[in-house]
């Protein structure tokens, strides 16, 4: 069993951090308190291939693998927190999504602005009253003709207000085997939005409102029978949640290890206390640890979608030690690890935020628990008995 990259991914690894160094690393305290989407970012990753990475090039993808796409976020991560986000953008969630199951002209429609760094696009999925139990949604699709009209309400999507289309999860019919997905552009007639609100992490969300929206057959992306393909492909949105998770701690723990060997206190380093010693000792397990979960769920995909175990160990476990790196590098960087004049408390904002986004720690452990017992739990009260 090999634990290394091989030559070509090290090389692929190498020039990806060259170009964050060069084009990224500047600005990064600035980039990581804007509010707007870093759109000139995304322009200058998609010149750099670096957008649609595991995508086929037919699409207008890359051609490579998930892994590389992983390596991407790592190195990118490594000097600009922020624009790994743009990476998840541009290769992971409902992009992937698209690539996977779109026709040709939903991809030359949609994709093709995605890929090219012009555009954005967001996942319909949370409602007001579905959130964890997302089987509960009931924004509906009614046959209209040849299309359909939709009604309902999502909230939470990540880049809603910018994004120019959002992969909307519908009901076209009862229990899990109704639920499809539709392509609605954000120009369409009766999508509105609220006024909008912020996250702790400072991302902006709307409250999304669908009255009576047409959406021709064109646009319909996933059927009745469509929610487990749209599951397993939101697999490979929560390995780029879990990658962005550890990377952002380790950036955390990488500015405390700096700090450590350049502050004293009492006339001694930091790095010279045993306390904090052993604080390090901690922290790098946890990056070991949750590295290999990662590449373990990424080597063994099928097709490029993990499978939902090693995700949900992966994600569970690398959420939770991003978190618990990101606190322990505040704590030890002190005072100016709390301040906004360093990224550790914007990664520690990051991070808690995706202990709950992409399938919460606490829904994760039940998928875990299932593979663990191999048989389903579930959370719903029982239904009263016929009489």
């Amino acid at each position: 069993m090999d634990f290394k990259l091989s030559e070509e991914q090290e090389m692929f690894r190498a020039a990806v951090r060259g170009f964050a160094e060069k084009h990224l690393a500047k600005g990064a305290l600035a980039r990581a308190h804007q509010a707007e989407h870093p759109f000139d970012v995304a322009k200058l990753m998609a010149k750099q291939g670096l957008m649609g990475i595991a995508m086929p090039e037919a699409d207008g993808g890359q051609g490579g693998t998930l892994m590389d796409a992983i390596i991407a976020i790592e190195a990118i991560a490594e000097f600009c927190p922020r624009s790994a986000d743009v990476i998840q953008a541009g290769n992971f969630g409902p992009v992937r999504v698209l690539a996977e199951y779109g026709t040709p002209d939903q991809k030359k429609r949609y994709l093709s602005r995605i890929l090219s760094g012009e555009a954005v696009t967001c996942v319909g999925m949370t409602e007001p009253d579905a959130g964890s139990a997302v089987t509960d949604l009931t924004t509906t699709a009614t046959p209209d003709g040849a299309g359909y009209r939709i009604n309902g309400v999502k909230v939470f999507q990540t880049h809603a207000s910018v994004a120019e289309m959002m992969l909307t999860y519908v009901r076209f019919g009862p229990g899990i085997g109704g639920i499809g997905s539709v392509l609605i552009p954000r120009n369409a007639e009766g999508f509105r939005q609220g006024k909008a609100a912020k996250f702790f992490n400072g991302e902006e969300w709307v409250q999304t409102y669908l009255d009576n929206v047409y959406v021709g057959p064109e646009d319909v992306l996933l059927k009745e029978g469509g929610f487990k393909k749209q599951i397993a492909g939101f697999n490979v949105e929560r390995i780029g949640n879990t990658a962005r998770s550890l990377a952002l701690g380790r950036y955390a723990y990488e500015q405390a290890r700096q700090w450590a060997m350049q502050r004293k206190q009492f006339g001694k380093l930091l790095c010279e206390f045993q306390g904090l010693q052993w604080k390090f000792a901690d922290m790098k397990i946890k990056l070991d640890a949750g590295q290999l979960l990662i590449y373990r769920a990424v080597a063994n995909a099928v097709n490029g979608i993990p499978s939902g175990e090693d995700t949900a160990i992966a994600k569970a476990f690398c959420n939770q030690a991003g978190f618990d790196l990101c606190n322990e590098a505040m704590q030890i960087m002190g005072g100016m690890g709390y301040t906004e004049e360093t990224l550790v408390e914007y990664c520690f904002r990051k991070c808690r935020g995706w202990m709950i986004a992409g399938g919460s720690i606490e829904i994760l452990k039940n998928r875990i628990a299932e593979a663990v017992f191999e048989r389903s739990f579930s959370q719903r009260p029982p239904k009263p008995a016929k009489s």
